[in-house]
């Protein structure tokens, strides 16, 4: 049986548990319930504190787990990044008062507060930089108007927060994060045939709900004369589907759009002819 670790609260939690459901994998009815098995898929999974879960995976206790690439490089874990979940996205950077900084030099012999001590400490040290890291667990914009430190490392979303601090970002981005699914190091090269064909049938699910959520099934008629034009508008992953309609020079056209060009396509197609267009949500798919 696959075991997998799923973030139990948080902003990780709720999409997470949408995607998988999604995906065709039971989850958890009640917030309190820790551990549930899926005996359909052949799925144990475990709901666990996002900062931990790289770490349990590391350890080979569960085979894989959904966390956020930021938790996965701050604790350090043997585990690795295998796909990119596409929610929870965020960038992390450094922020002080107007005049502090400008840039990484600037951080030389300067404290840095932060609930992300590896991220940041790392960081630094890829720069070459030697500065302190004070680590705190939450409401860092407060270390610098309490004086614990000159500078903050903090996930920003608006940046409305650290403006009420009065603080503002410099610098390049430290990373940017998203959720993802993480794996041991190496663990494929080692893994047992029937747990690694599990873990590859989990991945293509999500790819597919992933493919399902960026793109829409569009269906139109047009003019045989126009059709070139048309495929060029709507080339789909490898070809669309052409068929001959009951009247003679038009043929229906079916393809995966983009999403988010779909009103604008519609428009193009209108525009040299197309007819009857259509768009359909796509639930899930295998490419």
């Amino acid at each position: 049986m696959l075991r997998i670790a799923v973030p139990n609260k948080g902003s990780l939690s709720g999409p997470a548990g949408e995607m998988l459901h999604e995906a065709g994998y039971q989850q958890r009815r009640e917030s309190k319930e820790l551990r549930i098995v899926d005996p359909t898929n052949e799925v144990e999974f475990f709901y666990l504190r996002p900062r931990d879960i790289a770490i349990y995976v590391s350890s080979g206790k569960l085979d894989i787990g959904i966390t956020g690439r930021d938790l996965l490089v701050d604790s350090g874990a043997d585990a690795e990044e295998i796909l990119p979940l596409g929610f929870a996205r965020s960038t992390f950077r450094f922020a002080a008062k107007p005049g502090t900084a400008s840039g990484m030099s600037d951080l030389t012999g300067r404290t840095v507060a932060t609930s992300y001590e590896g991220i940041v400490a790392g960081h630094l040290a890829d720069h070459g930089v030697d500065a302190s890291v004070v680590h705190l667990d939450g409401a860092v914009e407060t270390a610098i108007e309490l004086g614990v430190a000159e500078v903050i490392a903090d996930v920003v979303e608006t940046g409305t927060s650290l403006r009420n601090a009065g603080l503002e970002v410099f610098g390049e981005p430290i990373m940017k994060s998203e959720a993802v699914v993480v794996r041991r190091t190496g663990a494929s090269a080692d893994a047992d045939e029937t747990v690694e064909t599990k873990v590859q049938q989990f991945l293509r699910r999500l790819q597919g709900v992933l493919v399902a959520r960026t793109y829409v099934m569009m269906d139109y008629d047009c003019r045989v004369e126009q059709l070139e034009k048309a495929v060029a508008l709507t080339p789909g992953l490898e070809s669309p589907t052409v068929s001959p309609l009951h009247n003679e020079g038009w043929v229906a056209v079916r393809a995966m759009v983009p999403a988010k060009e779909a009103q604008r396509i519609m428009d193009d197609l209108y525009d040299i002819g197309a007819r009857a267009i259509l768009t359909t949500a796509i639930h899930a798919c295998r490419l």
